[in-house]
């Protein structure tokens, strides 16, 4: 089953992000910074990360260019979802490796959407 990892330090950000990606029928594990998230990522397997850029610790960038120098991770798919919505804080995600950049507040629907077209269709949904 394919699994998402959200990666945010606060939680209510957290609980509605899964609360999302849980109604697509996807598994989801959570980590509050970018340092417990490398350690998760290379403990289980992810299909997608859902990632915020200003964590203590490691922020999303900097968890980004670690996942990306791994080679067991570098593919994983990654939105950087932050409230960051300049046009030098979106060229940084992708110049690092984000896949997707979403602003917050995220529209639901518009972060499902995207979900799907990464993942496609769910097992519970077909």
């Amino acid at each position: 089953m394919k699994q998402v990892l959200i990666v945010d330090d606060a939680v209510t950000v957290r609980l509605y992000h899964r609360h999302l990606i849980t109604e697509l029928g996807y598994p989801t594990s959570e980590a509050e910074n970018g340092v417990e998230a490398l350690e998760k990522a290379m403990q289980a397997s992810f299909a997608l990360m859902l990632v915020d850029v200003n964590m203590p610790k490691m922020d999303g960038y900097r968890f980004i260019e670690e996942v990306r120098k791994n080679p067991d991770l570098q593919s994983i798919p990654i939105i950087m979802i932050s409230t960051e919505s300049e046009a030098k804080d979106i060229q940084k995600a992708y110049s690092v490796g984000a896949n997707f950049y979403l602003i917050k507040p995220t529209d639901p629907k518009r972060l499902q959407d995207l979900v799907t077209l990464i993942l496609g269709q769910s097992k519970q949904e077909i």
